[in-house]
């Protein structure tokens, strides 16, 4: 696997994947009782967005940048701007997080995070990272492997990220509907959330029609493009599903997603759909 996440960090996808995830644990965190987080494809936890890998590609200047200066912003995205500032010491914001430290950022006392990565460096970083925390356990492993064998959680509650490199698009897929059909047969009630590249809409349609399936009580679908589908080849969008979702988060995202969208879109192009996929009574909300 030759992906980097540090090409790609604060760009558009990170906003979305990242307000979700916050949006998603502020709801199960409501409740007293202690929660896991498991991160499948944890990457390294916080990213130099001055490094040569950022500055080759400078994603973010269309990503967090923009939030970053925008005004009266809805409150989950105001609140996922406070916790990308609380990564940073200074005022400017020169390293973003990934999503195990935005995890722990909001985690307490009595909850713990399980973060898979196999690439050594970043593995390293991870530890560097967390060293100290006794809430964060990283694990040199293939999270697809160790979903099924770490589920159900002692804690009984809990969100499961999975985030993968979608190096292979179909395939990246096919390894998601495995692994999650594994975990749902041990933890059908589980909270879930698996973001997803869109660069053809239609090429999310097998897996949509897998979900409406699935061993999930409910699946929400977010969804956010930055631009037209004009090519196969380019990350037009992203979207994120969340199986099991906590109650109240689509009305939290149906605040958040339009703005996201206007500011985020290039060229006035942004667009976005917020919509049930399993759920009999539900209100699809596409909106531009």
């Amino acid at each position: 696997m030759n992906y980097r996440h540090a090409y790609h960090a604060g760009n558009f996808a990170d906003v979305l994947k990242h307000a979700v995830l916050l949006g998603t644990l502020e709801s199960l965190l409501q409740k007293p009782a202690p929660l896991m987080y498991l991160d499948t494809h944890a990457g390294r936890g916080v990213y130099d967005l001055a490094s040569e890998s950022s500055r080759k590609t400078g994603e973010h200047h269309g990503g967090i940048d923009r939030l970053l200066e925008a005004q009266g912003l809805p409150p989950l995205l105001r609140r996922y701007i406070d916790a990308v500032r609380a990564c940073n010491v200074e005022p400017r914001v020169r390293h973003y997080p990934g999503s195990p430290w935005l995890a722990l950022h909001v985690l307490r006392a009595q909850d713990r995070a399980v973060l898979c990565e196999v690439q050594p460096d970043e593995v390293a970083a991870l530890r560097t990272v967390f060293a100290g925390d006794g809430r964060a356990h990283v694990h040199q492993r293939d999270g697809y492997e160790a979903l099924p064998a770490l589920v159900p959680p002692s804690e009984r509650r809990g969100l499961v990220l999975i985030d993968p490199p979608f190096e292979a698009q179909e395939e990246e897929f096919k390894r998601i509907q495995r692994a999650l059909a594994a975990a749902l047969s041990r933890w059908p009630r589980g909270v879930y959330a698996v973001w997803y590249p869109i660069k053809l809409t239609r090429t999310r349609e097998p897996f949509w029609r897998w979900l409406r399936g699935c061993n999930a009580t409910s699946v929400l679908a977010a969804e956010l493009a930055v631009r037209d589908e004009t090519s196969p080849l380019r990350l037009n969008g992203c979207g994120m599903v969340l199986l099991n979702p906590p109650w109240k988060l689509d009305q939290a995202l149906a605040a958040a997603l339009p703005t996201a969208a206007r500011l985020l879109g290039e060229d006035g192009r942004g667009s976005w759909r917020l919509q049930w996929i399993k759920r009999e009574l539900c209100d699809p909300r596409p909106g531009t």
